[in-house]
């Protein structure tokens, strides 16, 4: 299903992109679409993981580098019968998490310093087990696709917007309504899309992550807390709006704005929590 998912929103993505083209620059614009779509979606197939934990500023380590997180994220990984998935750290306060890859062969996860900090090994292992399940349900490439696509379609809108200009023989339109229709849609497109996927998917890998570490009070406990961070400190720097999904707890969620509200890629924390207390009550763990 998840295959499915990615093969739709890559078609969905170059069919927006070609839109875009037709729209500013006619058919030359279509056609030179067509081929960045077609590049960008073999591409970002291919490098994906590469691509994401370079701009949030992924650092790999070893098992000599980190011993205990190298060894809790084995354990949880033989626990989900998984491979051993790189593992990352991105040098910043604020707590959060995420993993990234093409398939569980290819997959990684990282943490922030800040996790490392502000969390216990119980919670630890709930917030690597959550990212754990994303990467066996293959979660990952769906939303590192879409990361990279919502990236790409932002700047090709901000680039014709500012720069396109269609002839009317070539049936173009380049004026200023097309343009500031085409950077306002664009985004919001690509932002409509995310939100689909992650709400549902957060969910998902939560119960499987409360599953996998043992104990979902254990997930509960730790997103209350990066919840706190998120709500009440400054976005961390490293993160950029069109990764926000791909994080644990959406790291824009102290904006405050109604509007980010409205458009969030995650679902209502307090609601998280108590789906994961309500799980542990099932299995019957404090």
């Amino acid at each position: 299903m998840n295959n499915l998912k990615t093969l739709f929103l890559m078609v969905l993505m170059a069919a927006l992109m070609i839109f875009i083209g037709g729209l500013v620059g006619g058919r030359s614009g279509m056609m030179i679409m067509l081929v960045i779509s077609l590049a960008m979606n073999a591409y970002t197939y291919w490098c994906s993981d590469s691509l994401v934990l370079r701009s949030t500023g992924a650092q790999e380590v070893t098992r000599e580098e980190a011993p205990q997180l190298y060894a809790l994220v084995e354990r949880l990984a033989e626990r989900a019968g998984l491979p051993m998935p790189r593992v990352c750290i991105i040098d910043t306060d604020v707590p959060n998490a995420f993993a990234t890859g093409r398939d569980p062969s290819h997959a990684a996860v990282a943490v922030t310093t800040g996790i490392m900090r502000v969390l216990d090994y119980n919670e630890i292992s709930g917030v690597l087990a959550h990212e754990l399940s994303h990467v066996k349900n293959r979660d990952i490439l769906t939303s590192t696709i879409v990361a990279m696509m919502a990236t790409v379609i932002s700047y090709v809108a901000q680039f014709f917007a500012f720069f396109g200009g269609g002839s009317d023989e070539e049936e173009g339109s380049g004026n200023i309504l097309v343009s500031l229709a085409v950077i306002l849609l664009a985004p919001l497109a690509a932002l409509l899309i995310q939100m689909a996927i992650s709400r549902s998917r957060e969910y998902e890998a939560d119960k499987d992550g409360g599953e996998i570490c043992g104990n979902p009070n254990y997930l509960a406990d730790a997103l209350q807390k990066i919840d706190y961070y998120a709500t009440h400190a400054a976005p961390m720097p490293e993160a950029q709006p069109a990764t926000a999904h791909m994080y644990i707890i959406n790291p824009f969620e102290g904006t405050g704005k109604a509007i980010t509200k409205l458009f969030s890629t995650h679902p209502d924390t307090a609601d998280r929590i108590e789906r994961l207390h309500e799980q542990a009550r099932e299995m019957r763990v404090r």
